[in-house]
């Protein structure tokens, strides 16, 4: 019986066996190589080559999906639900959850935000952070609340995307667009008298338009509504000596509700 070689040995061989000039393998049946095949094997047609590519699937338009599931929704309660089972924007996936809204949603005045902040995200309402708390004293201060049952003195609050953007960047242009048909759906359902824009994403979605600083204390019109742009709370807290603008604009809502 012939002994069992070992990695090492076999090694050993081989690399002896490439020294002395071995540069290919024998095989247990001899090869001739010097004959040649009756017929070339055939070459493919070109064309056959060539694979058909299979048919895409007809890309689905977000916002036109948006559209058809707001207009579907006959009241706030079938509008949250609409916008919880709409699953084409990316933000739904790195969210905690839906942000609908907040208030009195008989209110005369609407406030329109931007997007949920890690605050929000894990409570499921709208300005529930430093920059809610500062909203609530600066509506608080021309007799308006949240939590007030008349729709007279009461605030309505939601936002323009309802779920939080990934470390709280700002909603793309994509984004704003897909959920643009549900805010519209959400302002017609609520039918306000006074929407207020809070900073430059609202300002977009609302009037179509950006710069806040240069837009705000100025009435304009928005899916039918009276629009007053207003400076974010956020900004507000980083930039105080602007409080003073944001408190002309609040006399200007209050005298107009008035």
């Amino acid at each position: 019986m012939e002994s069992q070689l070992d990695w090492h040995q076999a090694k050993a061989l081989l690399e002896w066996q490439i020294e002395l000039g071995a540069t290919e393998a024998i095989l247990d049946a001899p090869v001739n190589r010097f004959e040649l095949t009756d017929k070339a094997p055939a070459r493919e047609p070109e064309k056959a080559k060539k694979q058909t590519p299979a048919p895409r699937d007809e890309e689905v338009d977000p916002v036109a999906v948006a559209e058809i599931a707001a207009a579907e929704a006959q009241d706030l309660v079938g509008l949250k639900q609409a916008m919880a089972q709409f699953e084409h924007c990316q933000l739904k996936r790195g969210a905690r959850q839906l942000v609908f809204a907040d208030g009195n949603p008989d209110a005369k005045i609407m406030i329109v935000g931007e997007g949920p902040g890690r605050d929000e995200d894990m409570e499921g309402r709208p300005f529930v952070g430093r920059a809610g708390q500062l909203l609530d004293r600066m509506f608080a201060a021309i007799g308006l609340s949240r939590t007030a049952d008349d729709a007279d003195t009461g605030i309505y609050i939601t936002n323009v995307v309802p779920w939080r953007p990934p470390q709280n960047r700002d909603p793309s242009p994509i984004e704003i667009d897909m959920m643009l048909p549900f805010l519209r759906r959400h302002i017609a359902l609520a039918k306000p008298e006074i929407i207020v824009a809070m900073g430059n994403i609202s300002c977009q979605a609302l009037l179509g338009k950006r710069g806040v600083t240069k837009l705000r204390g100025q009435w304009a019109s928005g899916s039918g509504v009276d629009v007053m742009p207003m400076l974010h709370p956020a900004y507000l807290l980083r930039n105080p000596l602007a409080k003073r603008e944001a408190w002309q604009d609040l006399q200007a809502v209050q005298k107009r509700i008035r």
